[in-house]
């Protein structure tokens, strides 16, 4: 799964409550939970983390949890955290450097205990390592374990020393967790599948978060038709390989639904006016999701499909069972089906054995295939990892400079794209006010943050807008009377 979104998925995400004060041996009794206590989880990485984040917070609330903005004065901090690249983890231990200052300095008032929680990837793979290296931390829990996080907090709270929960039972965890959901806004993301079957040899996820698990087909529908009803208007649907998805028809025929099939269900619940899912993996993409990515209108005409690079030769290295040629052909095939289509991916840049010829081949498929917007990063090294003990490991400065060059040409086919867009009217999502007095921001069906001057009666619903200016990241336009 893509790291990044065009959201702001870094942000942190914030919520309050009242737990159990340490010691009360009824921690999972909520009747005595008279005191209101705070929650605080910051989000690190992809989607599936932001996702998770707001489950978690799902899972708190039966207990009292309700939400703050700064972890200043919260009872309980949680680190929702990504292992997908160096910095990213390193990030987590400089956090949870600051929060221990955070947890002295209220203790010293007199505010009350504040207990410490490390979730996400990073937990999943260096547990002891966390607990270790930053004594602040009270529990660590994998993505498979947080629906758990009452009770390790009742575990906490007995004063049971440190508890780690870093076990692989997906399914146990969406049977666990609560069947409705506190959408913050009018899109909601929806993971379907989780783990990765396909151990591309750069890549940390097959070991933090375990082999392709598909949700039951009834779960996904009843969890889409819950945050209909609170107004949610578009739901992305997620997973690490998420066109990986494969589960059961719900009408007991045995026949199995890949994720075309589960969109066009999907689609069929009134409220949901938009469809997304990422991140999609080119082996899994076949004709039955192509076909549905031209008929169904609900389906936002923006794909994120990574390839990663454009040699053959690094693409083998990287174990991604696929070549440049079928990539192209894919797109070809998708771009058939619907010709509006806007496509994201992601590269590597610098991986061990890459010459200038297949940094060559890299730039030449950018600039074959064209993209509306990507994500490039330079090699990160990960532990456990086959490309970790690879030879011919590139040296830092050059990853730097071929990364330069990528995400110049990249940037410059955003802004392209975004200037391809002037003159034309979209269907835009509101989704509150904007930066300016009288100004409204949404998303496109590109997912560009679009700007335009409107009424508040207008959030929350989808309304035509004439692109009157594209910036690199942002769309600027008038509010149409008729498309």
């Amino acid at each position: 799964m893509s790291s990044q979104s065009p959201r702001d998925i870094n942000a942190s995400r914030d919520i309050e409550a009242p737990v159990i004060a340490k010691g009360d041996p009824a921690a999972l009794d909520n009747t005595n939970a008279k005191n209101s206590k705070k929650l605080f989880i910051k989000t690190y990485g992809c989607q599936m983390n932001v996702y998770d984040s707001e489950r978690m917070a799902d899972v708190l609330a039966p207990i009292g949890y309700a939400a703050v903005d700064t972890p200043d004065d919260a009872d309980l901090v949680v680190l929702n955290t990504c292992h997908i690249r160096e910095k990213a983890a390193e990030k987590v231990y400089s956090e949870l450097g600051r929060v221990r200052k955070m947890k002295e300095t209220k203790e010293a008032e007199g505010r009350g205990d504040m207990t410490v929680a490390v979730a996400g990837c990073v937990a999943q793979a260096e547990g002891q390592e966390i607990m270790r290296r930053a004594p602040v931390v009270d529990m660590v829990l994998g993505p498979q374990t947080y629906h758990k996080l009452p009770e390790m907090i009742a575990r906490v709270a007995r004063a049971q020393g440190d508890v780690l929960e870093t076990e692989f039972d997906t399914l146990e965890k969406f049977d666990e967790l609560p069947t409705t959901r506190d959408p913050k806004g009018f899109s909601a993301f929806l993971t379907i599948q989780e783990g990765c079957d396909k151990f591309c040899t750069f890549c940390v996820v097959p070991y933090t978060r375990g082999a392709e698990v598909s949700r039951p087909v009834s779960q996904i529908v009843a969890e889409a038709r819950d945050l209909a009803k609170k107004g949610v208007r578009e739901i992305t649907l997620i997973g690490q390989n998420v066109n990986a998805y494969a589960a059961e028809a719900p009408d007991g025929s045995g026949e199995m639904w890949s994720l075309g099939a589960l969109i066009r269900h999907v689609a069929k619940i009134g409220g949901i006016d938009r469809i997304r899912f990422t991140t999609s993996h080119p082996r899994d993409m076949d004709d039955d999701l192509i076909e549905t990515i031209g008929a169904e209108p609900k389906l936002m005409p923006y794909l994120h499909l990574p390839i990663q690079a454009g040699s053959n030769k690094i693409l083998r290295a990287m174990n991604r069972d696929h070549t440049y040629d079928h990539y192209k052909q894919l797109i070809a095939k998708i771009r058939a089906a619907r010709p509006d289509i806007a496509l994201s991916g992601d590269f590597i840049v610098g991986f061990p054995g890459e010459t200038d010829l297949d940094f060559e081949d890299t730039m030449k498929c950018v600039e074959e295939i064209g993209y509306g917007s990507s994500f490039s990063f330079k090699y990160s090294i990960r532990p456990g990892t086959p490309g970790a003990s690879m030879p011919r490991q590139v040296p830092e400065e050059v990853k730097s400079a071929r990364l330069k060059r990528l995400q110049d040409l990249l940037y410059t086919q955003q802004k392209e794209f975004n200037h391809s867009l002037i003159g034309r009217t979209l269907d835009v999502l509101v989704e509150g006010v904007g930066r300016d007095g009288g100004q409204l921001f949404g998303r496109s069906p590109y997912l560009q943050g679009t700007h335009f001057d409107g009424g508040e009666d207008l959030i929350g619903q989808i309304v035509p807008v004439t692109i009157t200016g594209a910036g690199r990241n942002s769309l600027t336009g008038e509010l149409a009377t008729t498309k």
